[in-house]
C-alpha cells in the first residue's frame, strides 16, 4: 500500500525559508514520480515541483523556479521541498502526490498525502 505523509509547513515572513517533507512508503523512487502541488484559497491546484528518479527529471513551475528545490532523501525515504525567498503569494496548502511508472510532465497524483499549510506574511 502506497502512503505519503507530508510535514513541515508553518508560518514565515516574506523572504524567509521553509522545508516541507513527504515521507513515503510502499513505492520505490526508481519506479515513481513524486511531486509537490499547492492550492491557495479560491485558486486551482498547481503543480509546483516534480522529481522522477527513473529518468532523472526535475521540473518546476515558473512561479517557483530558482526559489524552490525538490530532492530525494533516500535514507528517510522522503521527498523534500526547500522553499527560499518566500512570497505572500506562496501561501497555500501544499500536497505531495505520486504516480507509479509515470513521468513528471503527466503527473496527476495516483496517491496523495495530506496537505500541510504554508503561510507567508508580508
Amino acid at each position: 500500500e502506497v502512503q505519503l505523509q507530508a510535514s513541515g509547513g508553518g508560518s514565515v515572513q516574506a523572504g524567509g525559508s521553509l522545508r516541507i517533507s513527504c515521507a513515503t512508503s510502499g513505492l520505490t523512487f526508481e519506479d515513481s514520480v513524486i511531486g509537490w502541488f499547492r492550492q491557495a484559497p479560491g485558486k486551482e491546484l498547481e503543480k509546483v515541483a516534480c522529481i522522477g528518479k527513473s529518468d532523472g527529471t526535475i521540473s518546476y513551475a515558473d512561479s517557483v523556479k530558482g526559489r524552490f528545490a525538490i530532492s530525494i532523501d533516500n535514507t528517510k525515504r522522503a521527498v523534500n521541498l526547500e522553499m527560499t525567498s518566500l512570497k505572500p503569494e506562496d501561501t497555500a496548502v501544499y500536497y505531495c502526490g505520486a504516480d507509479l511508472f509515470g513521468k513528471c510532465w503527466s503527473l496527476r497524483g495516483q496517491f496523495w498525502g495530506q496537505g500541510t499549510q504554508v503561510t507567508v506574511s508580508s
